[in-house]
Order: structure tokens, then C-alpha cells, then sequence
């Protein structure tokens, strides 16, 4: 169900309303005060908390929300893609035992040590990227800089190509971005698989120092790992590490260049940027996660029935008033800060680290050499919702 305007945002809301992606903090404050957790029958039936207190809870009660299904958009019955299976991508869509031994697999790529290796590649990518447009006095700060970063070192782990980052960024968007439109979703995802599946093959025979190569060669209680179990870690790798981060930088930039206090602060007190990054995370969380109800349950007087889809409102949670003073404020120094931007509980983001280090340094190689810039005139910026919240065009001008 979607096109039809909604009339009751606490029993009919849209995450995918354009209004509501352009600017959700209007309607969850409203729904804090009236109805802490909304409820919709569109795009399947979900239900939508916006307290962080609820968000935080839910995120921690493994034994009534699974994450067998993570999307906003349920997939559907017959959800086989056109290489002949679904495709898992552990360890997000999986719970424990199998979550515990998954996620121990993948963190060491985003350990300190690993991101600290990416660092100074992801500076002289940031720099070149600038060198591209710096003379013109004008770029797009999300196509032609924030999407064009998370992909390229996504590759570094991945130990493919970094000039498939476009094709890659195409694919990721119609994943994420597009889940409501279900060919091009799975024209995405299958894509995705296809080109994984024959890296999985090269790999086997001329491994390399890659995260493909090592899971194909990793053992666990005695057996080799299953193909479809490195496919599904390596997809996840790929989707969960190129938008969700492009959408964080993105739309720092865009707060940047829309908040010229905030902007010459930060150029003239660097020392500020760790709480600065901290902070412009928790105002802008990209990613909204999906539970699926394990058995009936009740949150808060919801009756919330096996089956159920719930939203995990991460962006929400970060701006509710009674875990953050003005939190409707991006506050550069904010001390205190307990932000879910990563997640909560057994499934917070295994690679933070990386997010982080990319975030920073995108930010800090753009003042550096571009510390004044704002929207062009005129200019029209676009935001994807739904899963990840980010904008998509962000045109700038500077001198």
C-alpha cells in the first residue's frame, strides 16, 4: 500500500512519503507525544517505535524480536532470486548461536589496527576526489564526493576492483534505496551475487589477502565454511558498508553546508572533531533497521503478534528529549552521548570503526582545503528513506 497520502501518521505512516524522508523529525516528535510506537499496514505491516527507551529494549530482547528479516520492506513469499536461492547475509539476519560465531568471523576486518591501515589510502582518495572539482568553484557533495568514498575502501576488504565503485553504488542503491520497487531490488541484489560468486571462484584457486579469500578457507567446528555463508557475509559487506556510510558523510556535508556557525567552529577548533563526528552521527543516523515478533508480546500496550515487523527507529531514538538535552540541536561539543547510530545490543555495526575513520576523514580533507562552502542557489537537494536516510544530491558552491 503506497501513494495515497497519509491521514493518521500513528496508525497509517509511510516511510517511504517523500515529505517524511526529506524531514522525519516533525512527525516523530509528534509521535512521542501522542503514540511512542505508530503502527502501519503499508508495505506489509510494521510497527514503528520512536523512544529511545522502546528502541533500546527491543534492540536488547533477542528472545521476542529475531532478526531473521532485517528490511523495511518485507520480501516476497517467493523471494528466490534468479541464481536460484535466496541469499542470506549473516551475521545481521541471523541470532544466536549462529550470530555469535558469524560476527566473530567479520570483526576483525574492522578492527583499530585493519582501519588504521585504510586511513592514509582514504585521505589520498578524499584528495583526489577534490582535485577533481576544487578549480570549478562548484560539485555535488553526495555524487560527487560522499558516495564516491565508502565504495572505493569497501573494496580494500572485499579485494576487488576499486573502479567498479559506480557499478557498485548503482547496485547497493537499487538494494537499499529502491526496496519498495521489488524488479529493481532484485535486478540489485542479483547482480550483487553474480559478480560474488564469481570473485568465490577465482579465489579459491589464487587466494589472496582478502576477505573473500579467508572465509573461503576458514574452518568452523571442523568444516569449511558454506559458500552460500561466505556470499551472504561478503554481499553484506559490500551493502552495509558502501550506503550507510556515504549517507552519514553525506549528510554531515549537507549540515555543513547549511550551518556556516557549525562549519568555521569546526575549521577553527579541529580539536573538536571527535565530538563533532559523535554528534553529527547521532543527529543523522542513516540506517533503520527491521525484527520480526518471535511471539506475541506486548511493548508498551502494543499488542505485537508473532510475525510482526518493527522498525528499529535508531534516528528516532537519538532524538528523543528524554535521553538528549535539545536534541533537535547539533551541539559540536556535546559531551554525553549514547547514540544508537550504530545499532544497540548483539547486532550493533561491526564495522564502526570504519565508518568512523571514513567519516572523519572525508570531513577533515574537505575543510582542510574547502572551508567555505554552502548550497548553491537555487539548489535542489534529494534525500533517499526507508532503510538508510541520506541525501543523493547536495550541490555546493564555494570560492
Amino acid at each position: 500500500m503506497t501513494g495515497t497520502p497519509v491521514s493518521d501518521w500513528t496508525t497509517d505512516y509511510d516511510v517511504f512519503d517523500p515529505d517524511y524522508v526529506a524531514d522525519p523529525f516533525p512527525v516523530w516528535d509528534d509521535l512521542r507525544d501522542a503514540c511512542p510506537i505508530a503502527h502501519t499496514e503499508r508495505w506489509g505491516g510494521s510497527w514503528l517505535p520512536t523512544r529511545y527507551a522502546d528502541v533500546s529494549a527491543i534492540a536488547h530482547d533477542i528472545e521476542h524480536f529475531s532478526s531473521r528479516e532485517i528490511t523495511v520492506v518485507p520480501p516476497p513469499e517467493d523471494d528466490i532470486s534468479s541464481v536460484g536461492f535466496a541469499i542470506p547475509v549473516p551475521p545481521i539476519d541471523s541470532d544466536p548461536p549462529m550470530h555469535t560465531w558469524a560476527r566473530r568471523l567479520l570483526l576483525p576486518w574492522f578492527s583499530h589496527r585493519r582501519v588504521d591501515e585504510y586511513e592514509p589510502i582514504t585521505r589520498e582518495l578524499c584528495n583526489r576526489l577534490i582535485d577533481g572539482f576544487i578549480d570549478s568553484g562548484h560539485a555535488d557533495a553526495a555524487a560527487d564526493y560522499a558516495q564516491q568514498i565508502p565504495a572505493r575502501v569497501i573494496a580494500l576488504t572485499l579485494g576487488v576492483p576499486p573502479d567498479m565503485a559506480d557499478t557498485f553504488t548503482g547496485w547497493v542503491r537499487d538494494v537499499l534505496e529502491f526496496a519498495h520497487d521489488e524488479q529493481r531490488r532484485n535486478a540489485g541484489r542479483d547482480a550483487i551475487a553474480l559478480y560474488l560468486m564469481e570473485k568465490m571462484e577465482e579465489r579459491r584457486t589464487e587466494p589472496g589477502d582478502d576477505l573473500i579469500s579467508v572465509l573461503l578457507h576458514t574452518e568452523v567446528e571442523g568444516e569449511p565454511l558454506p559458500d552460500m555463508h561466505v556470499l551472504g557475509t561478503a554481499a553484506l559487506t559490500l551493502i552495509a558498508g558502501v550506503d550507510t556510510t556515504w549517507s552519514g558523510i553525506g549528510s554531515a556535508m549537507w549540515h555543513l553546508a547549511t550551518h556556516e556557525a557549525d562549519r568555521r567552529r569546526l575549521v577553527a577548533q579541529p580539536e573538536l572533531m571527535a565530538t563533532a563526528l559523535e554528534e553529527l552521527l547521532r543527529a543523522y543516523s542513516p540506517v533503520t533497521m527491521a525484527r520480526i515478533v518471535t511471539e506475541d508480546v506486548e511493548v508498551e500496550g502494543c499488542p505485537m503478534k508473532a510475525g510482526d515487523r518493527v522498525l528499529m527507529n535508531f534516528p528516532a531514538a537519538n532524538r528523543d528529549p528524554e535521553m538528549f538535552d535539545h536534541p533537535d540541536e547539533v551541539l559540536l561539543d556535546r559531551a554525553v552521548n549514547r547514540h544508537l547510530a550504530f545499532g544497540v545490543g548483539i547486532h550493533r555495526c561491526a564495522g564502526s570503526n570504519l565508518a568512523r575513520m571514513e567519516l572523519g576523514v572525508a570531513i577533515e580533507e574537505w575543510l582542510k582545503r574547502i572551508p567555505e562552502f554552502r548550497l548553491a542557489d537555487g539548489a535542489e537537494v534529494t534525500w533517499a528513506g526507508g532503510q538508510v536516510r541520506g541525501p543523493r544530491t547536495l550541490p555546493v558552491v564555494f570560492p
